[in-house]
């Protein structure tokens, strides 16, 4: 069966493996350009930069497809060519499947989840959360029927609570100075809030934290649709910048991966995480990390995933470690 397949790949005839798998070679350049020159398929049309940045770690994916083609065809020269796509995924995302770090003393733990408002049980969401035994929980697409089950499950271990709009942010540690921050785009006039600062106190620092929820994209004909998430993003980023805190960590649902260019208002003056894939969605069969935790004057050395709930995302979970010099509380 193999050699029926190898023949009818075959259009070299007996040429030798440096002639054999011409076309494949190429592809795994292709592939390697799409990879690491990203930033120049351009987004006037369709958004396609931004859709294929949004997926882009599975390209490993075609890379693996070209590299069963080529062993198929025995063809060095595709074998070589697909170094460089191999190179260049790992140099961008080997770290990431890197082990996670030991917790340091002074680390922040974190959770973010979009609680989604079709959550049948957000008990049981809580308890989940919960169980994490983060400093902070961060969550988006709050009711007001399930917000009164979230304060009820949580104000046992998370006494400092705020919430504005359908943003909520539940806190071991005292909150002051909360305040709405307005990341709607023009072309939304109902009420809508999606976004809130405040300053947290720790043992081991002061933070300025914001929760964010930005306008969701969507993928048909048209391309993506994500106008209104890149504005938003924009929005929030101009509030980052004219933030007097130094020591800044952003948790939300951003409807966007780190490598999309959309949220580069953001990842452009914040640090993302360092290790951890935390595929968050779709909770069925998650692909991309839209549930992001970044940081200023901070790091964060991991993120990860929390069992599913009763959302169509999975909560993710990381670690903040500040800076030397932030302010204490």
């Amino acid at each position: 069966m193999v050699r029926r397949l190898r023949a009818a790949a075959s259009t070299d005839g007996g040429a030798g493996p440096w002639r054999r798998g011409r076309v494949t070679a190429v592809a795994a350049l292709l592939t390697a350009a799409l990879l690491i020159c990203h930033r120049v398929v351009p987004n006037t049309a369709l958004r396609l930069g931004s859709l294929l940045e949004s997926f882009l770690p599975w390209l490993a994916l075609p890379m693996a497809a070209l590299l069963g083609v080529a062993l198929l065809r025995r063809s060095a020269l595709a074998l070589l060519a697909l170094l460089l796509p191999v190179a260049g995924w790992t140099y961008v995302y080997g770290g990431l499947l890197l082990p996670e770090p030991e917790a340091a003393p002074g680390d922040l733990v974190v959770v973010q989840h979009n609680v989604s408002d079709e959550n049948a049980d957000p008990a049981g969401t809580a308890r989940v959360l919960a169980a994490a035994d983060p400093d902070l929980i961060a969550l988006e697409e709050l009711t007001p029927p399930a917000l009164e089950v979230y304060r009820r499950a949580l104000a046992p271990e998370f006494p400092h609570h705020a919430v504005r709009g359908t943003v909520g942010l539940w806190s071991r540690h005292p909150l002051t100075g909360v305040r709405a921050v307005d990341i709607a785009p023009e072309g939304i006039t109902r009420p809508w809030s999606r976004g809130l600062r405040s300053l947290v106190g720790t043992p081991h620092g002061r933070f300025a934290v914001y929760v964010a929820h930005l306008p969701s994209v969507r993928v048909g004909p048209g391309g993506l649709a994500s106008a209104w998430r890149d504005e938003s993003a924009r929005l929030l980023g101009d509030a980052l910048a004219a933030e007097e805190e130094r020591a800044v960590v952003l948790l939300g649902d951003l409807n966007g991966t780190v490598d999309d260019r959309g949220l580069s208002p953001l990842t452009s003056a914040l640090n993302v995480p360092e290790r951890g894939f935390a595929f968050s969605f779709p909770a069925s069969f998650p692909v991309a990390r839209i549930d992001q935790v970044m940081a200023r004057a901070a790091t964060v050395p991991h993120i990860g995933t929390l069992p599913s709930t009763g959302s169509d995302h999975l909560p993710v979970v990381a670690h903040i470690r500040p800076a030397p010099g932030t302010t204490a509380p």
